[in-house]
């Protein structure tokens, strides 16, 4: 029996393996016995599946690269008042 039970950490990183399809069947398997009893990782394994879903939609929008270049110089600007 204990070689099926997993802990949080280890059911957090199936799950995570499992958004990139990266998970093996065993690995599955015991993940959904451990989400059975643990509400925690039921909700860290929901959260996944909706953030997941949410960066396979079209509404996602990235913003180019001179606008990143952009906030990242302004950024840098900012830190070095406060250091």
């Amino acid at each position: 029996m204990s070689k099926i039970k997993l802990s949080c950490d280890e059911a957090n990183h199936v799950c995570d393996k499992n958004q990139y399809k990266e998970a093996g069947l065993w690995e599955m398997i015991k993940l959904n016995v451990h989400l059975l009893y643990c509400r925690a990782c039921r909700k860290y394994t929901s959260r996944n599946m909706k953030l997941t879903k949410l960066v396979k939609s079209n509404k996602v929008k990235a913003l180019d690269k001179a606008t990143k270049k952009q906030l990242q110089t302004a950024f840098d600007k900012e830190l070095a008042k406060y250091q």
